[in-house]
């Protein structure tokens, strides 16, 4: 909530208030988010601990994150650079998001995955390396809070 206000705010002080409001609620809860982050309305975090969104990722709507996610940047080889994450996706308890890696919308990421390839729409991934099955209306019921 402190999120979009801090970044919607027009007047100065309000903005400076929220952003304030937005980094003891980010120390309190154990997230690395950047404010200046692109992320799409409708973010919800599950279980908010241990959260890490590189500051490049760019995360669409209705995105759930749970406890320990870790969406990061690879610094060298084929897939260097950050994430792209599309709308309608759920990535489940301690699971990694690595690279230059494009996520499709509607795509569920289960628990403890390791993903550092590309996925395509309606999408089921899971394990380490990552295993992905398409199914329609992936994460129908998983999605809390849409917009």
């Amino acid at each position: 909530m402190f999120y979009r206000k801090a970044q919607g705010a027009k007047n100065k002080q309000i903005k400076w208030f929220y952003k304030i409001l937005f980094i003891w609620a980010r120390k309190r809860n154990h997230i690395e988010l950047s404010i200046d982050g692109k992320i799409g309305p409708g973010l919800y975090f599950g279980h908010p601990y241990c959260i890490t969104v590189n500051p490049r990722a760019v995360l669409g709507k209705n995105i759930n994150l749970h406890k320990g996610v870790t969406i990061g940047e690879e610094h060298r080889g084929p897939r260097k650079g950050y994430p792209t994450i599309g709308d309608n996706v759920w990535i489940g308890v301690n699971s990694t998001i690595v690279g230059n890696v494009s996520i499709g919308n509607d795509v569920l990421i289960a628990a403890n995955s390791f993903v550092n390839c590309d996925v395509p729409d309606h999408s089921i991934v899971f394990g380490n390396p990552c295993i992905i099955k398409h199914r329609d209306n992936a994460t129908e019921g998983y999605i809390n809070r849409t917009i």
